[in-house]
């Protein structure tokens, strides 16, 4: 019987463990960030957060449980059922009280706390689960969570507290697809049932807080919910969350007291965090943020095309223009203090065998030509352009930047409708981000990449066994993502939360998802 219980933390030394080395010399704890003296949690007040981006609807299915998505927003008003330690990998309880496989990842059977209640009074139970888990898999229902909650092939109701989820395939590691993504977030199937405009405007979740008021594109402020299963949770009376898409002003606004939290993504904007002395609280991740190269339709159906631009692109130039030189450029796949590192180059930088091979498609007929989609965000669109005027120094490529609101861009991946964009696979653990992003049958897979020697890797790490046998699975998945270049890794990402002096009690899960139920503010 495996229970999610067990820490994982005697795989790695201290300060590391698998893909993640969380930043010690900022944390104040496992998952934790103190601004200032702490002392017992206070009771009332008002904390003033920054979201990166702001959702385009309340619905769980179009929240990404991120720090650069809408964490905060989701745990206010749906609560989790799990959660992990982004030090330790151990699972805690919450809504839930147990997540147990006995057949080594084919069947999972969660339990839940009995008499949770949504905000509209109905129940949060077995069949509420469900409803939204059955929902989130369903192509039809666009989730973000889609690649996740794939991996489950059928859920029954047992009783009122307990739900039986038969995965696709096998995996012990699917707790954390749990934790990673909507999956998590629980809301009142009679409310989702209403539609919508009407579930926008009246949310009802089993989560620390409630929607007061959103105003779009400006602020969304949440209330205590005091019905709320673990009082006394939460501490806070009200939460004004703003959405700040330049990181420039989230970090003006932290450091001048015009907002006590804000989630961050932006490496140069951390260290100017740092710099004014407010407190930072990264989670460390492997893998990272790569230029994905769409394999399905040309340019980048033809390999040579793929080896040319990862060969002529200068990512630490691309790290000077975008992240002031602050990022970390990952030459390898893993972190050298992580189990699973091999020393396997991602990628090297020759322009001379670029141009060569730029040369050579021409001479067939195939110049490289493609457009770059990219999001309205500052950094993604500074990508972009960076990219585009790396490689207008070589002759037989073109590339045109095409730059698109969330709610447009969206769409446009889903439908595989791009040449180039920027895409992430990070994570604590490696089966959720890499089998997520890389494996043929993945609804998460975007690029397109298939490889049966790739899934093979993908598959075997997946199903567990010794640490040694996994580390071996991994080394090929490292080997057959450089053979074939699905995309160019150009930074680690930065799952992180920064805070001023008078917000305490901050706790973070997966990736940098904080807990709000557990902040408290002193003035």
């Amino acid at each position: 019987m495996t229970r999610w219980r067990r820490s994982l933390a005697g795989l790695v030394a201290a300060c590391s463990m698998l893909l993640v080395v969380s930043a010690c010399s900022t944390n104040a704890g496992p998952g934790t960030a103190a601004a200032g003296p702490a002392g017992d949690p206070v009771s009332g007040g008002v904390a003033r957060a920054i979201q990166v981006r702001e959702p385009v609807a309340l619905d769980p299915a179009q929240l990404a449980n991120t720090w650069v998505g809408q964490g905060l927003l989701g745990n206010a008003l749906y609560g989790t059922l799990m959660i992990d330690n982004p030090d330790t990998l151990e699972i805690e309880y919450t809504l839930a009280t147990d997540f147990t496989t006995t057949d080594g990842g084919n069947t999972f059977v969660l339990t839940l706390r009995p008499d949770l209640t949504f905000t509209d009074g109905t129940p949060l139970d077995a069949e509420a689960v469900k409803f939204n888990w059955d929902r989130l898999r369903d192509t039809a229902t666009a989730s973000n969570s889609l690649p996740q909650a794939s991996q489950v092939a059928a859920t029954e109701v047992v009783d009122a507290t307990t739900l039986k989820a038969t995965l696709a395939v096998a995996n012990p590691m699917f707790p954390y697809s749990v934790t990673s993504s909507a999956l998590n977030w629980i809301a009142s199937p009679t409310a989702l049932q209403k539609g919508r405009d009407a579930f926008n405007s009246d949310p009802a979740g089993a989560g620390p807080f409630v929607l007061a008021e959103w105003t779009r594109q400006d602020t969304i402020e949440l209330e205590r919910n005091p019905g709320y299963w673990d009082a006394p949770r939460p501490y806070l009376d009200r939460i004004s969350l703003r959405t700040v898409s330049d990181a420039q002003q989230r970090i003006n606004m932290l450091s001048t007291g015009g907002a006590d939290l804000g989630s961050e993504s932006s490496w140069s904007a951390l260290s100017r965090a740092e710099d004014a002395g407010l407190v930072t609280d990264v989670v460390r991740v492997g893998g990272g943020q790569y230029l994905a190269m769409n394999h399905r339709t040309a340019p980048f159906d033809d390999p040579r095309a793929r080896q040319a631009v990862a060969s002529a692109l200068d990512l630490d130039g691309i790290n000077t223009a975008v992240f002031e030189g602050m990022g970390e450029v990952p030459e390898t796949l893993f972190p050298e203090s992580s189990p699973f590192y091999a020393d396997i180059p991602l990628s090297h930088h020759d322009p001379a065998e670029a141009q060569a091979l730029f040369d050579e498609l021409a001479a067939e007929g195939k110049p490289v030509e493609f457009t770059f989609t990219a999001t309205s965000l500052r950094e993604i669109k500074s990508v972009a352009e960076t990219v585009q005027a790396q490689l207008s120094s070589f002759d037989n490529v073109d590339v045109k930047v095409e730059i698109l609101d969330y709610a447009a861009y969206m769409p446009r991946i889903a439908a595989r409708d791009f040449g180039m964009t920027v895409w992430a696979a990070d994570s604590q653990e490696p089966d959720s981000a890499l089998w997520n992003a890389f494996h043929s049958r993945s609804p998460g897979n975007v690029t397109g990449v298939a490889d049966p020697e790739l899934d093979l890797a993908l598959d075997q790490g997946r199903a567990g066994g010794t640490a040694e046998d996994r580390s071996a699975s991994y080394e090929t998945v490292q080997q057959r993502l450089a053979e074939l270049l699905p995309g160019v890794w150009y930074i680690r990402a930065a799952p992180s939360i920064v805070a001023g002096a008078n917000i305490h009690g901050i706790r973070l899960y997966a990736l940098a998802s904080p807990l709000p139920e557990q902040m408290w503010v002193t003035r």
